[in-house]
């Protein structure tokens, strides 16, 4: 197999191989609306394929931790067998009818295969970070540009959904199957750079150390105040949009599958910006004060969206992209400092138990959401989820006050 060399290229490849792999993630999801015109699924069951992928990702991810995987082998072939078993699964659930208990089946593996994914090209990526050769870190920059390569991946079903339209709810999901495809083949031509550190066996005090060393734990703790808010966001915006706008519209029209993809697209897409600008931020004016803003501005946006509900559009876009570029900018930069505070050659442990526990807490907010949406309204079913971001201020800002935030950012904390 022949492996690029240019550092340029082979962080290029990494990232459009995570976007298109981990469009398998919401594909299901994002078809949700055309699901429901063709079969009778209720709402317990749509939460149900939605949730199922975060219990299977934290699944898989804590398996790897345990084993180590993610530590001893090659993170390339990880990603390729995982996009490509993720495909197949995925590719298997067009078979069955959406209510069959093999569909939530094989979206529970499709979720522990994408472990392999997401995490591993996490410690990919940063090992072609500047760190541990004279140069400043970029660590911020560059799991910025993966996370953006999540973001634009998760937002990715959408627009397929907006361009099958025209077809049933199984083209898109088959444009995700053939989406992961590609990228799991892109990944064979890509290589791990020289920071890459692989590690013999499992450590346990590794995997402990997200818990037990005190300014690693408040990282984590900024982290799970993050992902409560995202994954929330992330899985029910697009109902969201479509409620509102069939509000605006009345009772004599219906939005269009178009419309909603479209507009959904744009709103998560964003984020894929937002990583990019924000790990280029924070690696100047330091983690811990960007983290802090925002969350700040993001969770002021879930506070004030209810107010868009029923409105003309523009609204809600408008705001929409702003939640959407802020409430994703951040994610990198808890992973950078679980990265910078910790020795490297325990990374991919580390980061595979750190998103482990984070997508253990996304169950809760994707699958209370919905329930939120019953009891007050689609309206307000978002207004739960600022307190992620209020709790995760509050821990990034305690960890600036602490001596080993100085290792953050080249001491910028």
């Amino acid at each position: 197999m022949i492996k690029i060399q240019s550092r340029f290229w082979n962080i290029a490849l990494i990232a459009l191989a995570q976007v298109l792999c981990i469009a398998l993630w919401f594909s299901v999801t994002a078809a949700i609306p055309s699901i429901r015109a063709a079969h009778n699924i209720t709402d317990s069951h749509a939460a149900l394929l939605t949730s199922i992928m975060s219990v299977g990702f934290v699944i898989g991810t804590f398996a790897s931790a345990y084993w180590g995987i993610a530590d001893k082998y090659r993170p390339e072939r990880l990603i390729q067998i995982a996009g490509l078993s993720g495909a197949i699964l995925t590719g298997a659930a067009l078979f069955l009818e959406p209510t069959s208990f093999w569909v939530v089946f094989l979206r529970l593996l499709t979720g522990m295969a994408l472990a392999g994914v997401y995490p591993v090209g996490m410690k990919m990526i940063l090992s072609w970070s500047d760190v541990g050769r004279g140069g400043h870190s970029n660590a911020g920059l560059l799991v910025g540009l993966l996370v953006g390569a999540l973001t634009l991946g998760t937002a990715l079903p959408h627009a397929f959904v907006a361009l099958g339209s025209v077809l049933d709810w199984r083209s898109s999901i088959l444009m995700s199957v053939a989406s992961a495809g590609v990228g799991a083949i892109l990944i064979a031509f890509a290589k791990s750079g020289p920071d890459l550190k692989l590690s013999p066996s499992f450590s346990a005090r590794a995997a402990r150390r997200i818990w037990t060393d005190p300014a690693t734990r408040l990282a984590n703790f900024g982290y799970l105040g993050h992902v409560w808010e995202l994954y929330g966001m992330w899985a029910w915006i697009g109902l969201f949009v479509w409620h509102s706008h069939s509000t605006f519209l009345g009772p004599s029209a219906t939005p269009t599958t178009a419309y909603v993809g479209s507009v959904t697209f744009l709103i998560i897409g964003a984020g894929a910006i937002g990583c990019f600008w924000g790990g280029w931020v924070a690696d100047r004016i330091g983690r811990t004060w960007f983290t802090s803003l925002a969350m700040a501005i993001s969770g002021m946006c879930a506070l004030l969206v209810g107010l868009t509900f029923g409105l003309a559009p523009y609204w809600l876009i408008s705001l929409g992209l702003v939640w959407g570029f802020f409430i994703v900018a951040d994610s990198a930069q808890f992973s950078a400092c679980i990265k910078e505070l910790n020795p490297p050659e325990y990374a991919g442990t580390m980061l595979s138990a750190q998103t482990g526990f984070g997508f253990l807490l996304t169950l809760v907010s994707i699958y209370l959401t919905p329930l939120f949406a019953d009891w007050w309204g689609w309206q307000w079913a978002f207004l739960p989820l600022t307190i992620g971001p209020v709790l995760g201020v509050v821990a990034m800002l305690r960890l600036r006050q602490m001596p080993e935030a100085h290792k953050i950012a080249n001491g910028r904390r």
